[in-house]
């Protein structure tokens, strides 16, 4: 029953996904030549995500806690990863940012030609001259008044605890003496497993943090800012987990009725 529902799911994305994109391109055309943070074609993007999920008979994602309508134009967001369904529960969030990604998800038909679309930024693992462009893509859509997202960790964990922080998105912030904005995601971990083309039930939420004010830090500050973030991501991630715990011990299968 797991095998042919999360074959099911896949077509369900992919037709959402296909129509999506016909819709996306439509608003392109009218759009970007006015459009130079890419807004629109970035929330339909967004939009697509979420009707998808809504759509998937395994997740129920929400918002939970207050949310603002918008976030500061310098603004870098780093959340936690728990998995490839992160950034379908992450686009519930009222605001467009443009999201770091990795490279190869943009050679994906469709689903890469709608993140091209929406703005948002490719980046090689491990290619110091790629992360070096990938940064300066960043700055430029922060100049335009557009904030970025960044997951830290770099990847998905496969267990429950967080993966040393990158870097990158707070050297950025200081660069930019930009706020970071802390999110937390929980219950996602078994929704789309890494390495594994099956769903599983998910119970997953969203919360979104403080801002941490970059004004004034220098690199000198890397480090201070960088626990600043995990710490909030933590007890963030520990408010939501006694909310979400039941899907994950729940079994992997979903009725059919």
């Amino acid at each position: 029953m797991n095998a042919l529902l999360s074959i099911w799911t896949w077509v369900e994305i992919g037709i959402v996904a296909l129509v999506g994109f016909f819709v996306q391109l439509v608003i392109a055309i009218f759009t970007l030549p006015f459009d130079k943070t890419r807004y629109a074609t970035g929330r339909c993007f967004r939009m697509v995500g979420v009707t998808a999920a809504k759509l998937t008979p395994y997740w129920r994602f929400r918002v939970h806690g207050a949310v603002p309508e918008r976030v500061a134009p310098n603004t870098v967001v780093v959340s936690n990863h728990e998995s490839n369904a992160d950034p379908f529960l992450i686009s519930h969030l009222p605001w467009e940012m443009k999201w770091l990604g990795k490279a190869n998800l943009f050679k994906i038909p469709v689903v890469g030609w709608m993140m091209s679309l929406a703005g948002d930024i490719p980046v090689h693992r491990g290619d110091r001259e790629s992360a070096t462009g990938a940064m300066a893509r960043c700055k430029e859509w922060m100049e335009k008044g557009m904030p970025v997202m960044i997951f830290p960790e770099g990847t998905r964990s496969k267990t429950d605890e967080l993966l040393p922080f990158k870097d990158g998105a707070f050297r950025l912030a200081i660069e930019r003496q930009a706020d970071v904005l802390p999110l937390a995601v929980s219950g996602t971990r078994k929704a789309l497993p890494k390495h594994s083309w099956r769903f599983s039930t998910s119970r997953g939420m969203v919360t979104v943090g403080t801002p941490i004010s970059t004004k004034g830090m220098t690199m000198d500050d890397l480090e201070k800012l960088k626990t600043l973030a995990r710490d909030q991501i933590l007890s963030l991630r520990a408010s939501l987990q006694p909310l979400t715990r039941d899907a994950d011990s729940a079994p992997d299968t979903v009725s059919a009725a």
